[in-house]
């Protein structure tokens, strides 16, 4: 059986032969941008991989906070999640809509409040469909399952230590967004924030990360050689970021996945970081 907790992606061939393990759960993850005018969750009522449930990443947030999704508390979390019948002792595996783009934060999310038998589907539910492997429609009724939240605050960064580090420069950033944006050349999509990027960070764009048509992640060894490339030292710890703390999860995984032992993830990203205020922005405009 593989190890989620070294080897943090499986296939679609994987998970259709363990499909029906007693232990195994299945997570729907599927988030869109506001213009995108869809809605994960009628998406999933509409086609869904058999007996998996959909992990409302909006719902399953801090709703005290101003900036989107951020991540909940820990007695919150725990609720939601036991809702969804997934609980302690299951193993997880989380797919999106998209192939892989939102899955990873659910991913993170998950690892982050001590659960760490859980995996990304590579490619999604889009490859899981092309295959012709067989899908269900309608909302989920799983029953209920007891989880223990434990946070691990090792693997999230806050705006303070992120301005702390600008001095320390102790921790690589690596910025997920596409090139226009953190540069500054192109405006971002959230009304509000300033266009640029934390100073001294690195871009390597999530996209980077995958094969174009398939939409999985690259091979490990091909990951390491694209951060290297972009400057990401893998004796050094780092941070991802991205727009709202989404995309960042995919070079946490690609990280993973590459071999690197030391990775954390900024989560108010630049929803935050790019909000009117004292935090310095580098821009290429």
């Amino acid at each position: 059986m593989q190890n989620f907790k070294t080897d943090p992606l499986v296939t679609t061939e994987w998970l259709a032969e363990h499909l029906h393990s007693p232990d195994l759960r299945v997570i729907d993850g599927s988030y869109y941008l506001p213009g995108e005018g869809l809605d994960p969750g009628e998406e999933f009522n509409l086609h869904h991989i058999p007996g998996a449930v959909f992990f409302d990443i909006d719902d399953i947030a801090d709703a005290d906070s101003d900036l989107p999704h951020m991540l909940p508390s820990p007695q919150k979390f725990s609720s939601r999640v036991r809702k969804l019948g997934l609980g302690d002792g299951l193993r997880f595996v989380v797919y999106d809509q998209k192939g892989v783009w939102s899955s990873p934060r659910v991913w993170w999310t998950f690892r982050y409040f001590g659960h760490e038998d859980i995996a990304v589907l590579d490619g999604g539910l889009p490859k899981w469909m092309d295959e012709g492997r067989s899908v269900e429609s309608g909302p989920a009724s799983p029953g209920e399952r007891h989880f223990t939240a434990r946070m691990n605050s090792f693997m999230v960064r806050d705006k303070d230590q992120m301005k702390s580090n600008l001095s320390s420069a102790r921790e690589q950033v690596v910025d997920a967004r596409p090139a226009g944006r953190f540069s500054g050349r192109d405006p971002e999509p959230r009304e509000g924030l300033r266009s640029g990027h934390i100073p001294g960070s690195i871009n390597l764009p999530y996209d980077a990360l995958m094969n174009s048509e398939s939409r999985t992640l690259r091979k490990p060894d091909e990951l390491r050689q694209g951060f290297e490339a972009a400057g990401v030292a893998f004796n050094r710890p780092v941070v991802t970021s991205c727009g709202s703390g989404i995309t960042a999860a995919i070079l946490s995984l690609g990280l993973k996945m590459a071999g690197h032992k030391d990775v954390a993830l900024y989560d108010g990203s630049w929803a935050e970081w790019g909000l009117p205020g004292d935090t310095p922005i580098e821009s290429e405009a």
